[in-house]
């Protein structure tokens, strides 16, 4: 499958994101020739184990994501964060899972936006916000290049577009910039030809990173 980077909206420090920021964001794809094709989701829950036995916690991974994403809406995927895991299960996974009660949700989150054709590329755009809420809690794009699946042939190519695309964010003079973590893909037993579990494990990162953002505002508030 096509090979994705995910990316996400870093604040300056002392700044916010807003609905402003994500409204210029999208009309600067649109300024680089960005065609929209139509509206994207995805979704992110942390789970927590939810034991009746205290002393039967240790048995249980502390905790762990669970991903959905567009391109395969039969399937969901866990990240086990601590022992480097992903899993890829059928999505009917869900409704066992509520049923046994074994885990609880901690934290869930949905990614929705546009999807733009821009060449071989595909970008998405969209917001982070908690299920059941418009509250804005952080920007993601998506960045996909349609003819290889390769991250080593990609990389270079991949790091070009990028550069393009912040130059062009860049002269609208906004609070932060979108950014680029690649995770150790190896740690978690995947190969350089890109699947769908490397599109899970970046949202884990991302996820990480979005609660960093969130709490380092608190801290300077308080």
């Amino acid at each position: 499958m096509p090979l994705k980077w995910v990316l996400h909206w870093q604040p300056n420090a002392g700044s916010t994101v807003n609905s402003q920021i994500l409204s210029e964001v999208s009309q600067c794809v649109e300024s680089i020739n960005g065609l929209k094709q139509g509206r994207w989701k995805a979704t992110l829950t942390l789970y927590k184990p939810h034991t009746r036995e205290p002393s039967l916690a240790a048995e249980f991974p502390r905790d762990f994501l669970g991903v959905s994403v567009p391109e395969q809406p039969n399937k969901y995927y866990f990240i086990i964060r601590g022992q480097r895991i992903v899993l890829e299960a059928d999505s009917s996974i869900q409704t066992i899972m509520e049923k046994l009660q074994s885990y609880k949700t901690r934290i869930a989150l949905n990614f929705d936006g546009f999807q733009y054709q821009l060449g071989d590329f595909q970008l998405r755009v969209g917001k982070v916000s908690p299920t059941h809420s418009e509250n804005l809690r952080g920007i993601v794009m998506e960045v996909e290049y349609l003819p290889i699946s390769s991250m080593e042939k990609a990389r270079q190519i991949m790091g070009e577009f990028l550069e393009i695309w912040q130059e062009a964010v860049s002269k609208r003079s906004l609070p932060g910039q979108f950014m680029h973590i690649e995770p150790n893909f190896a740690e978690y037993g995947l190969a350089d030809h890109y699947t769908s579990q490397h599109t899970a494990v970046q949202y884990a990162i991302v996820m990480a990173q979005l609660i960093a953002t969130v709490q380092a505002v608190q801290s300077v508030r308080n």
